[in-house]
Order: structure tokens, then C-alpha cells, then sequence
């Protein structure tokens, strides 16, 4: 559903390796670093109380310094939790409102970075929660369990047996450890189905040892 605010033209942003935030879905972080403490007081105090998460880039433009190249893609999110521990770090929960392109970035004062960013063409985010018709269910589960028995990996599955569609495959594709670039493909799928796909295909991928090969979820 649409939020109950405007969306901001600029926000701060968060780049973060491998850390994938979906619209509707929450994304623990823990922050400590003095900047990043400063970007969520600054949060705390504007009427959206939003952040964007993108992941830094490293194929990106060449005329950029490695260290400030970022995906032109990212997704926001507003803090709706947060709590301070004894020494001053603080665990907050952002929940994902709908993803944005960056325009360019802000210069500015802040110690954290700021960029002008555009919606346009993520309107699918800030509607309903998405349902994926054409999933079917039980041979994806079939292969999500050897994948997670490869890795030794435990989890309840009756949980997620019982999810619905956009829970259980946003979900996955926040927590499974796939490469930073595969979480780039899933964050910019254009819609669940296809980053359902996306998702079957790393994981047979991964199956495969890395390997091309014939399809093998059974």
C-alpha cells in the first residue's frame, strides 16, 4: 500500500555488500559506525524516516573511485524499530517501501552520503503484495532442500511450506549467500515472477556446483 508520506527526492543512502532490502519486506542492521549513527539520528528526525540501501558497485563507470561507485539501483526503507544498547550502537529494522534509481549525489556536509533519487517506474512497490501465479510450489522446495542440505544448512520448513509467495521467495532472496551481483539481479527483477526465476536459477546454479548443466529441479 502506498505510504503516508511523500517520498522524498533525496535520502541517505547506505551502501552495503550484499545487504538486499525488499519493498514489504525487513532487513535487521546494526549500526555503530559514527556517520551511519549520525545518518539514523538525522532519519529519526524527517517525516519518512527512510534509508536507502544499495550495494556498492565494482564494475561501475571507471571515471569513479572504487570506493564511491554504487548500483544504480537500490531500494528504501523506513526505520520502524530501533533500539540503543549501553554503548551506543543501535539495532533497527527497516521495512521496504519500494526501490529508486539514483539521479546523482548530493555534495553536501553530512559525514554520510546523499543522493537525488527517482521512483519512477517502481510504482508495482508501493502497491499490494505481489502473488506469483505460475509458481509451483513443490518442486522449487525439492530443490531449496538439497540446497540447503548441501550447505548444511537447517531451517523450519513448515514455515515455509505455509508463506505466501512473496514472503517465502523475497525472503530467501534477502537470506540465502548468493554473490553481491545475484542479489543485484534479484533486487531488480521487475516483478515477483521473475525474480522467482532468477532465484530458481542460482540455486540450481549452485547445485551444479557452479557448473553448467541440465535443469534438476524435480
Amino acid at each position: 500500500m502506498a505510504p503516508k508520506f511523500d517520498l522524498p527526492q533525496i535520502i541517505p543512502v547506505f551502501p552495503l555488500t550484499g545487504a538486499l532490502l525488499l519493498p514489504r519486506s525487513r532487513l535487521p542492521l546494526h549500526i555503530f559506525e559514527p556517520r551511519y549513527l549520525a545518518m539514523l539520528d538525522d532519519a529519526l528526525k524527517s517525516p519518512a524516516r527512510m534509508i536507502g540501501m544499495v550495494q556498492p558497485c565494482h564494475d561501475c563507470s571507471p571515471s569513479a573511485k572504487q570506493g564511491d561507485r554504487l548500483h544504480r539501483i537500490g531500494c528504501a526503507g523506513r526505520v520502524t524499530q530501533f533500539s540503543e544498547t549501553e554503548d551506543g550502537r543501535y539495532m533497527i529494522t527497516l521495512t521496504g517501501i519500494s526501490r529508486f534509481r539514483i539521479v546523482d549525489e548530493v555534495e553536501g556536509f553530512t559525514p554520510y552520503r546523499r543522493c537525488h533519487v527517482s521512483w519512477d517506474g517502481f510504482d508495482r512497490d508501493l502497491g499490494n503484495e505481489e502473488h506469483d501465479e505460475g509458481f509451483d510450489r513443490q518442486p522449487f522446495l525439492n530443490a531449496l532442500c538439497r540446497y540447503f542440505t548441501q550447505r548444511g544448512l537447517e531451517t523450519d520448513w513448515d514455515t515455509l511450506e505455509g508463506a505466501d509467495d512473496e514472503l517465502l521467495i523475497n525472503s530467501l532472496s534477502m537470506l540465502l549467500d548468493l554473490d553481491p551481483e545475484d542479489k543485484q539481479a534479484l533486487l531488480e527483477a521487475p516483478c515477483l515472477c521473475t525474480r522467482r526465476e532468477t532465484l530458481v536459477t542460482l540455486i540450481e546454479y549452485a547445485l551444479r556446483g557452479g557448473n553448467d548443466g541440465e535443469e534438476i529441479m524435480q
